[in-house]
């Protein structure tokens, strides 16, 4: 696999660099997204648990999605 790339740009000269990112970069690139990922699905799975257990409720007692959104308007 190729290794991500970035530009680097040198603004007394205005020269752009286009630099290969190491291995070691490109591991803790790898790690940096794969902990960015993990928390953005625990997070979408907090706010999905949350919403189930606001419908449980409103099950529970009996209203609708609409209904509810009228008693609270």
């Amino acid at each position: 696999m190729t290794n991500d790339t970035y530009f680097v740009h040198n603004v007394e000269t205005n020269n752009i660099d286009i630099i290969t990112m190491t291995e070691d970069e490109q591991e803790e690139l790898n790690n940096e997204r794969k902990i960015a990922t993990a928390k953005a699905k625990a997070e979408l799975l907090q706010q999905e648990q949350k919403l189930a257990a606001k419908k449980a409720v409103l099950v529970k007692l009996g209203l609708t999605d609409e209904e509810a959104a009228a008693l609270l308007a």
